[in-house]
């Protein structure tokens, strides 16, 4: 495994390792919101269930996008009810498909705290490696964490950087294809002119996980990206976004979040989209 891919991603197995060996392991099951999934459905043993509409984002405003950046004391006090300390290690999943699991890897490395992994191929890779399940239902407690948090250590974009980033080097639209293509003379619909598609379901494998460094490596070439411009990316909300970012991150290239993303963008008449096929 590359470094880079190891400091992104870690495995059903490497986890169960360290939860064998009694690691300092914070385990987060991450759902977008509250209610998004029964209480009592299967999860990985000692997950603590957190929301990335209330323990990783600020209220939802119009004009902020569906899941706005945290405020950071809040997201503080969050990371030190969930026992999180400078040395230990957190491990995030979903059972979704990874984009949820994704923008909470991508909140705390935003925050400044660089030791946290995806669980490749989330839960349903837990399962499929006869691991341990239990549907013991854990809210986020007070388990005196330490750790201090600064904003600001993941590059973001604004609304205008986002269309001087597509038109002066790569954007990507990590949304499907059909809200990439939109409906012609339909508001609020289509993609960030000049954006490139680039659905982040495209990173995975037929079984969940990400793609294997050399086909990410790849299909990334494909889309132009050789080092020599700079990389954001937006979807509907931030979270398909995220995931991209780290597709992205292991395969060696940094990119920028547009945290606002569509949701934001398409809220406000002044901006143009493009519809169809061509960039725009």
């Amino acid at each position: 495994m590359s470094e880079a891919r190891a400091k992104t991603l870690i495995s059903s197995d490497g986890l169960a390792e360290l939860l064998e060996a009694g690691a300092p392991v914070v385990l987060l099951d991450v759902l977008d919101e509250q209610g998004a999934a029964p209480a009592d459905r299967p999860r990985i043993p000692g997950a603590l269930t957190v929301h990335l509409a209330t323990d990783f984002s600020a209220k939802s405003t119009k004009t902020s996008g569906k899941r706005p950046l945290p405020d950071i004391m809040d997201l503080q006090a969050n990371a030190r009810r969930w026992g999180i300390n400078p040395h230990c290690l957190v491990v995030v999943y979903d059972n979704a498909g990874g984009a949820q699991a994704s923008r909470a890897w991508w909140t705390l490395r935003w925050a400044g705290f660089d030791n946290v992994r995806i669980l490749d191929g989330g839960f349903p890779a837990w399962k499929a490696a006869g691991r341990p399940i239990s549907t013991d239902h854990l809210e986020a407690a007070d388990r005196a964490g330490v750790v201090v948090l600064g904003a600001g250590h993941m590059p973001t974009l604004t609304a205008d950087d986002a269309a001087a980033m597509a038109r002066d080097h790569i954007l990507l639209d990590a949304r499907g294809k059909a809200a990439y293509l939109g409906e012609p003379g339909k508001a609020g619909t289509g993609h960030i002119p000049g954006a490139l598609c680039a659905p982040s379901g495209g990173n995975l494998t037929a079984d969940g996980a990400f793609r294997p460094h050399a086909e990410l490596c790849s299909s990334f070439e494909a889309l132009g990206l050789d080092g020599s411009r700079q990389v954001g990316v937006y979807c509907g909300s931030g979270n398909a976004a995220a995931h991209a970012i780290a597709a992205l991150h292991a395969a060696g290239h940094e990119a920028a979040l547009y945290v606002g993303s569509w949701s934001a963008w398409s809220a406000d008449p002044s901006r143009p989209a493009a519809t169809g096929p061509e960039r725009g």
